[in-house]
């Protein structure tokens, strides 16, 4: 199977090649995409840069160019969930847009035309991960995920997206990606490690814990390719 796992941040793809050790680099759009053999699997490894669109423009890039048939979603998030903390995995059941605003004309937040407000991950692949966290005895929260160009980092803008949404979870990247999978038809999990409560002082937390909560989200990854 041809497997695009895609992150954000350097910090997030390094221990995904330092565990695949051989691998070769293909420069294209102004970014850098890894092939690796991994058992049965043809990986296609990158990561976007930071925000909604780079990430749409990698995945895109990932299920067109490089074919990939299914994409997962690797880095780490802020929590909104009082359940989730630091180092904690969380899985998106749907994936939410929290700066799309359209209010002026009447809409809900999140929403424009043609598109729904949320958009559901790929359930196989979601019972999937599910079943692989509960033999291993792993913690991982199903749950929503909200997506917007800003780092959050202020109690009361958490507290609204948390009010509007019912997100458990933010992140940069996810919404797009996984709205980028469905239109193409290609299965898509969006998987996530707690890096910051994304609140008061969550920059602080995020510098602090990045590479901790990447290398969990990584490890993890690798245990669903082992299952697909």
């Amino acid at each position: 199977m041809k497997i695009a796992i895609l992150s954000a941040m350097e910090e997030e793809l390094i221990p995904l090649l330092e565990t695949l050790k051989d691998y070769e680099s293909i420069n294209y759009a102004n970014n850098t995409y890894y092939t690796a053999k991994y058992k049965n699997h043809d990986l296609i490894l990158a990561y976007s840069k930071i925000g909604k669109v780079n990430s749409t423009l990698s995945a895109s890039i990932m299920i067109e160019k490089f074919k990939a048939e299914v994409l997962l979603f690797t880095g780490v998030a802020g929590s909104f969930n009082e359940k989730l903390k630091i180092g904690d995995l969380i899985i998106a059941s749907k994936v939410v847009q929290y700066d799309l605003d359209i209010t002026a004309f009447g809409h809900p937040l999140g929403f424009v035309p043609g598109n729904e407000i949320f958009v559901k991950t790929d359930t196989k692949l979601n019972n999937l991960a599910l079943d692989i966290a509960k033999n291993l005895n792993i913690k991982l929260l199903q749950g929503i995920i909200a997506t917007g160009d800003e780092f959050i980092c202020d109690e009361n803008k958490k507290a609204k997206i948390r009010q509007i949404f019912n997100a458990d979870a933010c992140d940069m990247e996810g919404a797009n990606v996984v709205l980028v999978c469905n239109a193409l038809n290609v299965p898509c999990l969006l998987l996530r490690a707690i890096s910051d409560n994304a609140g008061e002082k969550a920059e602080f937390d995020f510098d602090e814990f990045l590479v901790k909560s990447a290398k969990i989200s990584a490890n993890f990854i690798f245990k669903i390719c082992d299952r697909l």
